[in-house]
């Protein structure tokens, strides 16, 4: 649910809102540290197939994490969060957008009508050593039309966590 400061900012409305959940078999501390450490990163973040060059990491409220990816056929795309509040190793609230190479926000690649930003939250909950990530995101400061595209692609969202998520569990699986 929308805290009641979201709603008075209109930065939130759960009908739009996107939540995927797993669970790892690794502890808190380790999947928290495979978010926020540039080498953990490299290892799983993004599309499966791409690279990723993780060009800034400042772990606090107002930095922002930069990063690009490169396909093996030479596609490049750039992405960054700018990071809201960390309360390690339970939670990251950021804004996602696409980037370009200097970290100033643009539009979705292949969409004109998708969020510029997206607010989410990232929560990690342990229990007997397996470690349950929950992502919730939602556009930021997004048109009724934004909002519509956005739910729109939740499929395609889903597809795309599952597989970066398979590959932070393919990670975790080689670092314990």
């Amino acid at each position: 649910m929308a805290t009641a400061e979201q709603k008075q900012e209109g930065l939130h409305r759960d009908s739009s809102d996107f939540v995927i959940t797993q669970t790892f078999d690794a502890p808190r501390e380790l999947v928290f540290q495979s978010w926020v450490e540039p080498e953990r990163l490299a290892q799983w973040w993004g599309p499966v197939g791409f690279e990723l060059s993780v060009l800034a990491l400042e772990l606090q409220p107002g930095g922002v994490f930069h990063y690009g990816m490169r396909a093996e056929n030479g596609y490049e795309m750039w992405g960054k969060f700018t990071y809201q509040q960390i309360e390690a190793p339970e939670r990251i609230v950021s804004i996602l957008s696409f980037a370009d190479k200097q970290g100033n926000p643009v539009q979705h690649p292949v969409s004109a009508t998708w969020p510029l930003e997206s607010f989410n939250t990232m929560t990690l909950t342990e229990e007997n050593g397996k470690t349950t990530m929950t992502l919730r995101s939602t556009p930021h400061k997004a048109t009724d039309e934004q909002h519509e595209t956005f739910k729109q692609g939740f499929e395609s969202m889903k597809q795309g966590f599952k597989a970066t998520f398979g590959q932070l569990a393919q990670y975790l699986a080689r670092v314990q």
